[in-house]
């Protein structure tokens, strides 16, 4: 018999698969979307975004900060959740962003190229709202796709 601790109760699963709709109603809307006016709706406003770009304010101010240069940068921007599970309060997603380097992207100037960045984050969800994350992306292997760094030494 199972040890009472890793049995999930009937309203646990349902509060997990609850969880996992808002997080990707948070990256559908917030992210492919850019409907920032849905973050009051999504993000409690006691958010603590754990691991933002330098400079980044840790709140849900910094969200829209990197939304909005994100899709700036990268107009066409698409986030795919490639894999996710949730456990209590908590939910984790393997993810790919995706998009065309259109913009200036961390004084790097538009260079035209598709982009592929994979990614790992740790939301945790209370009473419907996101409260915290920790994010992982890929930023280096980005960097490298749209050529910041590779300037012609020859000139």
């Amino acid at each position: 018999m199972a040890d009472k601790s890793t049995v999930l109760e009937g309203n646990d699963l349902k509060v997990i698969e609850q969880n996992k709709d808002i997080y990707r109603q948070y990256i559908q809307e917030i992210f492919n979307e850019g409907r920032l006016e849905r973050l009051e709706h999504l993000v409690s406003s006691s958010y603590v975004y754990r691991d933002p770009p330098p400079g980044t304010p840790p709140n849900a101010e910094g969200v829209k900060q990197v939304v909005i240069a994100a899709r700036k940068a990268f107009p066409d921007l698409k986030v795919t959740i490639d894999d996710m599970i949730g456990e209590g309060d908590k939910v984790c997603a393997r993810l790919t962003t995706r998009g065309t380097h259109k913009g200036t992207f961390f004084d790097v100037p538009a260079s035209g190229k598709s982009i592929a960045m994979k990614g790992f984050t740790m939301i945790r969800i209370v009473d419907r709202m996101l409260v915290e994350s920790w994010v992982q992306n890929d930023v280096m292997g980005l960097m490298s796709q749209i050529g910041a760094g590779s300037k012609n030494r020859l000139d």
